[in-house]
């Protein structure tokens, strides 16, 4: 059991750190998109919302979600590539956003 709270807390911590340099990176924004775009059916709501998008209205939400209910993590999780590429196509200074999606992989997978 203690596994599983030091990974919901590893989580918690990469997640608001995610967060911190969305903001700092000036992709936060502070209002969210159309309930339609949120309800897209593609991998990272690629048909809809951009990466910054659907990782502040989607996938933080979810994994947020997560660890308020204890509920199991998914141990299969790899979007450090996809934030290479957002990063590179963007020309932003992202290189800490990547380390902390790195970070985030490896606490899903286990591997942290």
């Amino acid at each position: 059991m203690s596994q599983h709270l030091s990974r919901h807390k590893q989580l918690a911590a990469v997640l608001s750190d995610i967060r911190t340099e969305l903001q700092h990176l000036n992709r936060w924004q502070s209002q969210p998109p159309s309930a339609e775009a949120l309800a897209s059916q593609q991998p990272f709501a690629v048909d809809t919302l951009s990466f910054f998008e659907w990782t502040q209205w989607i996938m933080l939400p979810r994994f947020e979600a997560l660890i308020e209910q204890q509920a199991p993590l998914p141990g299969n999780c790899n979007i450090a590539p996809m934030t290479e590429t957002v990063v590179q196509q963007e020309g932003i200074d992202g290189e800490q956003l990547i380390a902390l999606f790195h970070r985030l992989d490896q606490t899903l997978n286990g591997t942290h």
